[in-house]
């Protein structure tokens, strides 16, 4: 069990606003805002869990949200790009992971691929 997990980001605001978008469609809070230390953290399920901090040297991390639907992930993928997120695969079934593994990817501003996967149907 993962009890949390952080994505380093070069510029703290800019990454707290993008996260709080991208978030939300699959269910996840800024609960922990610390300006002081350039780190915050998001809360899914009564526990913070997912966190973001500034650092000088960044290094890429990939990062996967459960979601609940394939809707869910339409959002997550639509957020992620409207607030500033580039492509790095729109929703749909990812046949060479497995015939149930439906997902979007979305490079945050720092590089880092952030995906949200739904395991709830199977692809025709």
């Amino acid at each position: 069990m993962i009890e949390h997990t952080s994505v380093t980001v070069s510029d703290y605001n800019k990454s707290k606003e993008f996260y709080s978008k991208l978030l939300a469609p699959v269910g996840y809070q800024l609960t922990r805002d610390m300006p002081e230390y350039k780190a915050g953290g998001f809360m899914e399920g009564g526990h913070t869990s997912f966190w973001i901090a500034q650092v000088e040297k960044m290094a890429p991390t990939h990062v996967a949200f459960h979601a609940e639907s394939k809707e869910a992930v339409q959002k997550f993928y639509d957020a992620g790009l409207a607030a500033g997120g580039k492509d790095n695969g729109k929703p749909g079934f990812r046949l060479n992971y497995s015939p149930d593994y439906y997902a979007a990817f979305v490079y945050d501003p720092d590089g880092n691929n952030i995906e949200a996967c739904y395991f709830g149907e199977r692809a025709e």
